[in-house]
């Protein structure tokens, strides 16, 4: 199963609702996804005409496709019902949230992308995460050097 996920936003953003989303793709692109070659690191969505968007989607090129590939990092529209674009328009408006993609996968035959609100984190704030998580993992490791 394939599950691509953008593992720096966690460490970026602070997550504040979440949203799943069909996206618009063309045939040989859900074909690479399959394969596992997207990248959704530097992505985000943005609004254009009542619409939302997905922005910087690294999604490689299928080797045995046409002659004529889609661009690699093309805009590629997402689709959410008319309310979901509204809300999120609203709440990105607010300061200092937007709206990043965290993971894309497949969801029977159809690919899905998981959407998040976000606030960006300060660098302390970044810190903090860091040192939690290596205090997480040296109270693992010494449960499992007692067993």
């Amino acid at each position: 199963m394939v599950n691509i996920e953008n593992k720096k936003a966690s460490f970026d953003y602070e997550i504040t609702e979440k949203f799943e989303a069909g996206i618009a793709l063309l045939g040989s692109e859900v074909k690479s996804i399959r394969a596992g070659h997207a990248y959704l690191r530097d992505a985000f969505c943005f609004v254009e005409n009542g619409e939302l968007f997905l922005k910087n989607c690294r999604i490689g090129r299928y080797s045995p496709s046409t002659i004529f590939p889609p661009d690699e990092l093309r805009s590629r529209k997402l689709l959410l019902h008319k309310q979901e674009i509204r809300r999120l328009i609203g709440k990105s408006k607010e300061k200092g949230l937007t709206v990043i993609p965290l993971r894309m996968y497949f969801k029977g035959q159809r690919v899905k992308v998981e959407i998040a609100l976000a606030r960006g984190k300060k660098a302390y704030d970044k810190k903090q995460t860091a040192k939690e998580r290596d205090v997480k993992r040296d109270m693992e490791r010494q449960l499992a050097d007692m067993r």
